[in-house]
């Protein structure tokens, strides 16, 4: 019975990740508006964001405050390198990779210098790390804009007005009502490069290499005692975090065109994904997904949700007061906590383990 109800909710869960998948990749023909768009896109990027976060929390045990220092350096070197350069594949070729060397090289040192320290020492250097990046991005605003943030201008294939298909009147044309445009293109950019990122991270949690990092997970003297290099596995998957968020936030930044403090570095970016991985379930790719779609919908939705609410209830005593749309961030908190109540171990963890110990 345990194993019957345990193949239901993996089950469940995995008919959710396809109809979140054909929602994606179906979103500009569902949702014909363009802050739906950003939502859809917004997702795509936080998927492949909480992912590469949960493959240090979830799957290895390794709490860092730091990841979005990682985004933070991809989504500055393209948007660097498309600010010198110009909108030329080349230059966000260039900045893509010169985001992935500096990640992989700072994180190769704090993972080297710092892995070896238990716990909350660890986390309060990467917090330490994070700070100081995100200090240095606000006062070099010769390179970075500073505060402001940089503008610039995507490859020309992204450009709303370029045409990628037009008729014999030399007009665009239009699939189910959506314009074949730069537009169109740039969503499916960031949908297929973060599907492509995702599945190589589901695809190395069942290798024998994600097997090693829950054994590092779940008894790291053991998995050392038995011959696995604990520092070198730890190191490795802190680098390879740092990479696929480096390359997300450099997919953001081609699709955004800005980068700033507040959409790459920010340290709310962070308490988001936190979030995002506790909602959906550590140490479970699915989780990810499911955390990313919720969180991003809260942010987006959830304040006119309730700003509907408090005008179907003004006759009310006291609800129009409680429904506000300002406070949106307290019924956010309380979801959050509801969420953590019934689903100890995130929705998708705990739909898959659900039965295992009847």
């Amino acid at each position: 019975m345990s194993q019957a109800k345990n193949t239901y909710g993996t089950i469940a869960v995995k008919t959710a990740m396809l109809v979140i998948a054909a929602i994606l990749l179906f979103a500009p023909f569902l949702f014909q508006d363009v802050r739906a768009l950003e939502v859809s896109a917004r997702i795509c990027i936080f998927i492949v964001l909480v992912a590469s976060y949960d493959l240090l929390i979830g799957y290895t045990g390794i709490v860092s405050f730091a990841h979005t220092m990682f985004f933070g350096f991809g989504s500055y070197g393209a948007a660097i390198a498309l600010k010198q350069m110009g909108p030329g594949w080349d230059a966000v070729a260039l900045g893509t990779i010169a985001g992935v060397a500096i990640s992989l090289i700072v994180a190769t040192i704090i993972g080297l210098i710092s892995l070896r320290v238990k716990a909350i020492f660890f986390a309060m250097i990467t917090l330490a790390a994070a700070s100081v990046v995100l200090v240095l991005a606000s006062q070099l605003s010769g390179l970075t804009g500073g505060e402001d943030g940089i503008t610039y201008r995507a490859p020309d294939v992204f450009k709303t007005a370029n045409k990628l298909a037009v008729d014999e009147n030399g007009k665009v044309v239009r699939w189910f009502g959506v314009k074949l445009n730069g537009k169109l293109a740039a969503y499916y950019f960031v949908f297929f490069s973060s599907l492509a990122l995702f599945l190589v991270m589901l695809r190395l949690t069942i290798s024998p290499l994600g097997t090693v990092l829950k054994a590092i997970r779940e008894n790291e003297s053991r998995a050392e005692a038995i011959g696995y290099r604990v520092v070198a596995y730890r190191t490795f998957v802190f680098c390879l975090s740092a990479v696929a968020a480096s390359i997300a936030g450099s997919i953001y930044a081609i699709w955004l065109k800005y980068t700033g403090p507040d959409t790459a570095l920010s340290f709310a970016i962070m308490i988001d994904i936190l979030l995002m991985v506790v909602i959906g379930g550590m140490g479970t790719m699915w989780g990810a997904v499911i955390g990313a779609v919720l969180m991003v919908m809260a942010q987006y939705y959830l304040r006119d949700l309730m700003g509907a609410a408090s005008e179907a209830t003004a006759n009310l005593p006291l609800l129009p007061e409680l429904l506000a749309p300002d406070r949106w961030l307290f019924w956010l908190g309380i979801i959050f906590i509801l969420l953590v109540y019934f689903f100890p171990r995130g929705i998708a963890g705990t739909l898959m383990a659900k039965g295992a110990r009847e």
